[in-house]
């Protein structure tokens, strides 16, 4: 629990929306849209936000950040009638699916917002900006061609959010979010939520906000309870035959993260061949491509979604059965943020890694950062494979993969 804002232990199960600041109007929306409990990352970051305090919140993906700051952002801007509110995100998806949220909670109020992505056309987008919105939501990209072209100008912010900034670092964005940094009066309120914490981070914190309330929900790297983790070790050329052996074995939507996009459309195919729905999404996809994806994906068109780290943080769908780590990412971080995809909002889910024999110390990283003990199961029969060249972690799988007892990555538990 957070101690720097003095909130006492409380059961999920007592918490509510009342008491925490927001205004009777807002509560009433808040309770058409379903919303009953709020999650513990809401409940300690909303009041503190609608009194004009700077935060860094730290929470698990999937906790519910995006109404965190969404409720004190419309009630200010309610309230105080004057400035805008900008948020910058790190994937056109995740810019999307804030502003359906913003949407929600604002159009009873008249609160207007302008969505500036990559991919779509400038001139809606200037258009938008015209219009004279309320809230500007983006990526850092297009946000900074906008101000380079004068069809955008900040000096009006008061409310700034940075969503996911730990994401939006690791993508090489540092330099724009610098920027749009100076493009802000410092006069504002400054929003920061991500799962993670790297030090890069720190820096905006200590340069850029004003004493921020820091609201650590769980340790960064903490992986939701519900979830169960599996491991198998497999040689490269045979991880499609396991992909698809495992996804005869489960009948709900799958969500399959790979490290490169060149061999999403190639799994979409094999998938496809043997009667599995399945779409892909990844930067060579366009915008309409990637929407289509992600829609079909929700409404059940497409039972399998094949995407690269661009949706790890950019897709809020419910009932993912099964996320399966076909390649295993690249930053120990990024796995806390795929698997965050599945067991949401307290549901059960499970996530499947393939690591190859030579990726013990890229396990080893994330079982560290996520202080996880991950079992590895026994390879089905599958199809052979080229016998692979002897390694020090191979011949420890072969006297080793019929037992979880003895760890063939020479790991400890944590």
């Amino acid at each position: 629990m957070n101690k720097e804002i003095g909130n006492p232990p409380v059961k999920e199960t007592e918490l509510t929306f009342g008491g925490l600041g927001i205004a009777p109007s807002i509560l009433d929306i808040i309770s058409k849209l379903g919303f009953t409990t709020p999650t513990s990352i809401q409940h300690k970051a909303i009041t503190p936000a609608i009194e004009g305090k700077d935060i860094i919140g730290i929470a698990q993906t999937g906790t519910g950040k995006t109404l965190a700051f969404g409720i004190p952002l419309i009630q200010q801007i309610i309230k105080n009638k004057k400035g805008k509110g900008l948020i910058i995100l790190p994937t056109r998806e995740l810019a999307l699916q804030v502003d359906e949220t913003i949407k929600k909670l604002g159009l009873a109020f008249g609160i207007k917002s302008a969505v500036l992505i990559g991919g779509a056309s400038t001139y809606n987008q200037v258009c938008l900006l015209r219009n004279n919105p309320h809230i500007i939501i983006g990526t850092p990209g297009r946000i900074n061609d906008h101000i380079a072209q004068r069809t955008l100008s900040l000096h009006d912010v008061k409310i700034l959010v940075l969503d996911e900034a730990d994401r939006m670092f690791d993508m090489g964005f540092a330099p724009q979010i610098a920027k749009i940094l100076q493009s802000v009066p410092k006069d504002r309120q400054t929003m920061l939520f991500s799962a993670t914490m790297p030090d890069g981070i720190v820096k905006i914190a200590s340069g850029h906000m004003k004493l921020p309330v820091r609201i650590e929900i769980a340790r960064q790297g903490t992986t939701a309870e519900n979830v169960e983790h599996e491991l198998f070790v497999v040689q490269k050329s045979q991880k499609l035959s396991l992909l698809k052996k495992i996804l005869a074995d489960y009948k709900g939507s799958v969500l399959v993260f790979l490290r490169v996009k060149h061999s999403a459309r190639k799994i979409c195919s094999e998938l496809r061949s043997i009667g599995i729905s399945a779409a892909e999404i990844h930067s060579n996809r366009s915008l309409n491509q990637r929407k289509e994806a992600l829609e079909g994906f929700k409404n059940g068109k497409y039972r399998v979604l094949v995407a690269t780290d661009i949706a790890s943080r950019g897709i809020d769908v419910k009932n993912i059965e099964l996320v399966i780590n076909y390649d295993l990412p690249e930053q120990a971080e990024d796995y806390v943020h795929r698997i965050g995809r599945t067991g949401r909002a307290g549901m059960s889910g499970k996530a499947i890694s393939f690591a190859t024999p030579d990726q013990g110390s890229i396990v080893r990283e994330i079982e560290r950062l996520t202080r996880l003990y991950i079992p590895i199961a026994k390879l089905p029969e599958l199809p052979p494979s080229p016998k692979p060249q002897p390694s020090s972690f191979d011949n420890s799988i072969r006297n080793n993969n019929s037992s979880h007892r003895n760890r063939p990555y020479g790991r400890k538990r944590y």
